[in-house]
């Protein structure tokens, strides 16, 4: 169903744009990108133990070196390089600004999902890091594409929604790859985890029929002052609030990254959790999950996105901690509560961005928080590892990098609240006196 919407040009003319409800088929069809980017890029986490075992020599001991096959420094450092790789997705979304969104999404998508499939033949660990810090920007780029294009095709009143559910496709695919490899490590092994990422790579050219350049961006690509193709473009009317913004995402990320990223090493390798326990454990965090983005999408309608982000954020920080305290009960409650503190979350920042920034710069901005997500998680896990290989201490790895890392949601109040607004109506004729007007307290 198409939702018409006049935005008000820089001429004062205005021109209908064909908005869509968040269960539209253009938006299921992101939703289903995102799906497909959380297969590949999830891979690496949940076959963690297997990387680890293959390419390193599990002996008897008490050290993570011992237990694992490598140790956590090398499980961090490879982690972070894997990581900061998606640093190179800043530039390739920003291009989104300049050349469009669907076209940029098809083709991440389809060389990411590419380059996973031959990371499935690394021939050693590092050779592993590098293949799969290949595809990593790429896969990166396509998920922060499908918040953008989902927030772009809906309204006020879906787009919440329509972010929730790109950021349940995301969860599906990453839940599947944790499903797939519980239950059959034994006979896929890494390798064969990888090489099933030829399954949506095969699906994409269906996609290419379904997705469709928002609506929003064609409005604004005819507007006379467009963004060059270089590093991030922001204008400086816009900086302070997308600092706030790189601040909120660096953060989060210091504490998903070792929270995500070990969670499978931690579960096989240390605690020696039976694989359907640890399948069942995805099976409950898919639930809360599900869960949470219906919470979370509910709160930043009606509460608003400031306060839902920063109770997410806080929850995050809380159940990541719990989840290293040293037993199974502790790893599984930690784990599906901080999976649904994380889909609160999803909504309302997802939102937010979408709504603190004009069409001309939302794709540059997404680059900007992708590249703020991928330093803190770069920082959280090599704190993280480097903690925890003192004395196999995770709980105390855990509490060190993430407490800190939860005091920044604070600055969630720095920001305007966008609730119930569209971006046109926050953005109009002047966009430099729109700005100057939220800034100063004026949005409700």
């Amino acid at each position: 169903m198409t939702t018409p919407h006049e935005p008000e040009s820089q001429s004062g003319a205005t021109e209908p744009l064909h908005l869509h409800r968040w269960t539209d088929r253009r938006v299921v069809a992101v939703a289903c990108a995102a799906l497909a980017s959380g297969f590949g890029q999830f891979g690496v986490i949940a076959a963690l133990g297997d990387v680890a075992r293959d390419f390193g020599r599990i002996i008897p001991g008490g050290s993570i070196t011992d237990q694992v096959g490598l140790s956590g420094t090398e499980l961090g450092i490879g982690l972070a390089i894997i990581r900061i790789s998606s640093l190179a997705s800043l530039p390739i979304i920003g291009l989104a600004d300049r050349f469009g969104r669907r076209s940029l999404l098809l083709a991440t998508l389809a060389m990411g999902l590419a380059l996973t499939v031959v990371a499935a033949l690394s021939p050693g660990y590092w050779w592993f890091v590098v293949l799969f810090a290949l595809g990593r920007p790429l896969l990166s780029s396509t998920n922060a594409l499908t918040e953008v294009i989902a927030a772009e095709q809906t309204d006020a009143r879906g787009r919440a929604a329509a972010i929730a559910l790109v950021t349940a496709g995301y969860g599906v695919g990453a839940g599947l790859t944790a499903v797939i490899h519980s239950l059959a490590s034994s006979a896929l092994g890494f390798r064969g985890l990888f090489a099933l990422a030829l399954v949506p790579l095969a699906l994409v050219p269906f996609l290419r029929r379904w997705i469709e350049e928002p609506d929003r961006f064609r409005v604004a690509a005819v507007e006379a002052e467009r963004p060059r193709p270089v590093l991030g473009p922001v204008g400086p009317r816009f900086r302070r609030r997308l600092v706030i913004i790189a601040l909120i995402g660096f953060s989060a990320s210091v504490i998903t990254g070792p929270a995500n990223s070990y969670v499978f090493v931690y579960a096989q390798n240390v605690l020696h959790q039976p694989g359907y326990v640890t399948a069942a454990m995805v099976l409950g965090a898919g639930l809360a999950g599900l869960g949470g983005l219906v919470g979370g999408r509910w709160l930043a309608d009606h509460l608003g996105r400031r306060p839902t982000g920063t109770l997410g954020m806080i929850g995050m920080a809380l159940f990541g901690m719990l989840a290293y305290q040293g037993s199974s009960a502790a790893l599984v409650v930690g784990y599906i509560l901080g999976v649904m503190a994380g889909s609160v979350f999803a909504p309302a920042i997802g939102a937010l961005l979408a709504e603190l920034f004009p069409t001309s710069v939302r794709a540059s901005v997404a680059g900007w928080w992708v590249a703020a997500g991928v330093l803190g998680a770069v920082l959280g896990l090599v704190v993280f590892g480097a903690t925890a290989d003192i004395g196999n201490r995770f709980g105390f790895a855990a509490v060190l990098t993430f407490a800190p890392a939860a005091l920044v949601a604070g600055l969630f109040w720095m920001v305007p609240e966008t609730r119930g607004r569209e971006p046109e109506d926050l953005w109009p004729i002047s966009q430099a006196q729109a700005g100057d007007d939220l800034d100063a307290g004026m949005a409700p």
